[in-house]
C-alpha cells in the first residue's frame, strides 16, 4: 500500500513538472510571437514629437503653436507619401525649413529658446491616439525639442500621416485612421493596435477599452522581461 501511495505521489510530481514546463513553453512562445509582432509595428511607423521647454502654461501653449505651424507646412508634403522611406526623405530634406519655421514662432511669441530637431529612434511608452494604441517600444521619430525640453510632449504619427486627421471628429476620423493604418500594417498588426477591437476581445460592454489595451501591453512587457 505504501508503495502504491508513493508511486501515485511520484506520478503527481512528474505530471506537475511536465505541465509547468508546457505552460512556461506556451508563455514563452506567446512572448516571442508578440515581440516579433511589436517589432514589426515599430519598424513601419514614424512618430512626431514636439517637446515643450517646461510644463508652465505659456511653454505648453508655445509648443502647440510650433506644432500647428510645422504641420501646416509639412502636411501637404507628407500626405502624398506612399512609403516610410519617402516620408523619411521628405523630413530630412525639409529639416532646415521646419527648424526655421519653429524658430520664427518662438521669436514671434517673445521667446529666445534654443531649438533642436532630429530624426532618431527613441524608446516610447504605451500611447493612445484616437482609436489606435501603440505598444511600448523603440520607434523612429521626428522630434522638435524646445529649450530645455523638460515639459510634456505632444505626439502623433507622421507615417502613415495620422497627424493630419482630426481625432475630435469621432467616428469619421476613426475610419480615416483605420484606412491609413491598414495601408501600412498587416491585418494582424492592425488588430494589435486597434483599441476599438478590444470590445470583442475583453468583457463586452465595458467602457475604457484603450485603457485595457494599455494594461494588456504593460502585462506583456513584464512577461517579456521575465523571458529576456
Amino acid at each position: 500500500m505504501k508503495k502504491l501511495i508513493c508511486a501515485v505521489i511520484c506520478l503527481g510530481i512528474v505530471f506537475s513538472v511536465f505541465w509547468s514546463g508546457l505552460t512556461v513553453k506556451g508563455l514563452k512562445a506567446d512572448a516571442v510571437n508578440n515581440i516579433t509582432l511589436q517589432n514589426s509595428i515599430e519598424n513601419k511607423l514614424i512618430r512626431f514629437h514636439v517637446i515643450a521647454n517646461s510644463d508652465k502654461a505659456e511653454d505648453q501653449a508655445l509648443k502647440l503653436k510650433v506644432r500647428d505651424k510645422v504641420l501646416e507646412y509639412i502636411a501637404p508634403k507628407l500626405k502624398a507619401s506612399k512609403s516610410i522611406e519617402e516620408s523619411r526623405n521628405i523630413l530630412i530634406q525639409n529639416d532646415v525649413n521646419i527648424k526655421n519655421i519653429a524658430y520664427k514662432v518662438i521669436k514671434d511669441n517673445g521667446y529666445s529658446y534654443n531649438l533642436v530637431t532630429m530624426l532618431t529612434k527613441e524608446n516610447f511608452p504605451v500611447k493612445t491616439y484616437g482609436n489606435i494604441t501603440l505598444p511600448q517600444g523603440e520607434y523612429e521619430a521626428y522630434r522638435i525639442i524646445i529649450g530645455s525640453g523638460a515639459g510634456q510632449n505632444w505626439w502623433c504619427v507622421m507615417f502613415p500621416p495620422l497627424c493630419f486627421i482630426d481625432i475630435t471628429k469621432g467616428e469619421v476620423s476613426y475610419k480615416e485612421t483605420e484606412r491609413a493604418m491598414k495601408q501600412v500594417l498587416s491585418e494582424k498588426e492592425y488588430e494589435e493596435v486597434d483599441n476599438t477591437n478590444l470590445i470583442s476581445k475583453v468583457e463586452k460592454g465595458e467602457k475604457n477599452t484603450s485603457e485595457k489595451l494599455e494594461i494588456r501591453f504593460k502585462i506583456f512587457d513584464e512577461i517579456k522581461k521575465l523571458f529576456s
